[in-house]
């Protein structure tokens, strides 16, 4: 449904720019990023090129680009050499090194709010678990460390524990119902709480708030509809749900409160869509998600360029910045003002063996222009979307610079075209 021809000319005059520009500056970031962990996993952080290739479709990077020229447009954070026989190897600069320490940091800092937030999905879903792959799915979004399935999800016995069904399927399932832990971050901003009060979850009537573009009432009008939902009773999403009719109101209104709740709990307050999809049965919610957060736009902003939708909490957002920016979102930011290059390619130096790779912080700084398993779950989490019409100017195969700038820009001429 998500390509349905005229489910995307129903929202095309509904763009929200700002908010497209965002998805574009993370989709450049998730490919550094990919890298970045790559390479971490190797045993002396150093990647012959050639085994790069392998992972052109997480990063995308299709044929004829080559790996080294997405490499060479962010010479702050990887840096390329070659060993006596030829072979290219890509490792990372010291700043990239001491980005990931600090990102290794910030998630343990952030810990507690990542138990958090996993205990209380697993408190709305039915069965009060949920398959631990599709939890991984989420953990960039929640800021979970890469290590989450091998070791993080043991570390918190007295809230979650791993377990696995008849047929060698692992779940993650809930331990222990915290009262304090039921109540929505809807109902904590309107009661000015900052932990739950432990009561029982049942029926709410809090209205969602809601953010519209400038030009949305000339272009859409729905007369009494917004305000007729907004008024309608719902049940809490860490109520019970079983007994709810699919398609019904209550269980329709229901649905757009677990959505909002969950894109509430991630960093960036955004979500690939395909994510969410995967969590219908154990949430409660309709088969046909993504017309719900279409039609809740407002609630809602469903990007749908490139080949996978990323949905927006429009309230979390003023323009393309976020309102309330946790360390993480912080320290994205701060990795993607390393993202650049200006100037001509830098000569590829050589060395007599690996070791020598250790001798690299030699290399003057005027070189560089300002401007297993763990792989495998790696790999999955980062399948992003294709590169948006209207951004070829951002080629990675030339020697301009790349530039968040240019992102805007390019995103900007796109929409005069339309």
């Amino acid at each position: 449904m998500t390509s349905s021809r005229r489910v995307q000319d129903r929202s095309k005059n509904k763009r929200i720019h700002h908010l497209e520009i965002v998805k574009e500056k993370w989709k450049i970031l998730s490919k550094v990023l990919f890298l970045m962990e790559v390479i971490k996993e190797e045993t002396e952080m150093v990647i012959p090129v050639r085994s790069l290739y392998q992972y052109r479709k997480q990063i995308n990077l299709p044929k004829p680009h080559k790996i080294t020229d997405f490499i060479e447009k962010c010479p702050k954070l990887f840096e390329l050499y070659k060993d006596q026989r030829g072979t290219l190897w890509c490792g990372m600069t010291k700043e990239a090194e001491d980005l990931l320490e600090e990102e290794e940091r910030l998630i343990e800092e952030q810990s507690i709010k990542a138990v958090e937030y996993v205990t209380r999905i697993l408190m709305m879903s039915v069965d009060k678990r949920i398959q631990l792959d599709k939890i991984a799915h989420f953990r960039r979004d929640f800021g979970l460390p890469v290590e989450f399935r091998n070791k993080w999800v043991n570390q918190y016995p007295q809230h979650f524990r791993v377990v696995k069904s008849k047929d060698g399927v692992e779940f993650l399932e809930l331990v222990n119902w915290n009262p304090a832990w039921a109540i929505t971050e809807l109902e904590k901003k309107a009661l000015g709480l900052n932990d739950g009060i432990g009561r029982e979850p049942g029926v709410l009537s809090l209205p969602f708030p809601l953010k519209f573009p400038p030009n949305y009432k000339k272009v859409y009008r729905h007369g009494g509809k917004i305000e007729h939902f907004q008024k309608r009773s719902y049940l809490s999403p860490y109520a019970d749900a079983r007994e709810l009719k699919a398609g019904s109101l209550e269980f329709d209104k229901r649905a757009v409160a677990v959505m909002h709740e969950l894109l509430s709990f991630t960093i960036e307050k955004r979500l690939v869509t395909d994510h969410l999809t995967h969590f219908r049965r154990e949430l409660v919610m309709p088969q046909k998600l993504m017309r719900l957060l279409l039609k809740h736009f407002g609630i809602f902003y469903v990007s749908e360029r490139g080949k996978r939708f990323s949905v927006f909490l429009t309230e979390a957002y003023d323009g393309s910045e976020l309102i309330e920016k946790c360390p993480l979102v912080s320290w994205k930011e701060k990795v993607l003002s390393f993202v650049g290059y200006r100037g001509k390619k830098k000569k590829i130096p050589t060395f007599s063996d690996l070791s020598d790779m250790e001798e690299r912080d030699i290399i003057e700084e005027k070189d560089i222009v300002d401007g297993d398993t763990e792989i495998e779950n790696i790999c999955a989490e980062f399948e992003e979307e294709a590169v948006m019409d209207g951004l070829e100017t951002v080629s990675l195969i030339n020697d301009d610079e790349l530039e968040i700038s240019h992102v805007s820009n390019a995103y900007k001429a796109s929409n005069n075209k339309i």
